[in-house]
């Protein structure tokens, strides 16, 4: 992903997402790149799209982060959701 494509992206979420900061997004970027594109090659942009969704789907619902107990961001949110 270009840097310009990346700017674009961040300046469109955080449109969208006012809470959303650039940091978040560069963090977010980063792994991307690094867990998802590093090395690999795409037939085509739907194969690039497929790739990018399973991957948000990885990092939003399988993903274990220690900082929210063990847990995956969703399993942390519904988690905090029953409790309050």
């Amino acid at each position: 992903m270009s840097g310009d494509a990346h700017v674009r992206i961040c300046e469109h979420l955080r449109g969208r997402f006012p809470w959303v900061t650039r940091p978040a997004m560069e963090s977010f970027f980063g792994l991307l790149k690094s867990e998802c594109f590093h090395g690999e090659q795409f037939a085509s942009i739907d194969d690039l799209e497929r790739q990018v969704k399973e991957y948000i789907h990885y990092y939003n619902h399988e993903r274990i982060k220690i900082k929210l107990k063990g847990l995956s961001p969703v399993e942390y949110r519904n988690q905090s959701l029953k409790a309050a």
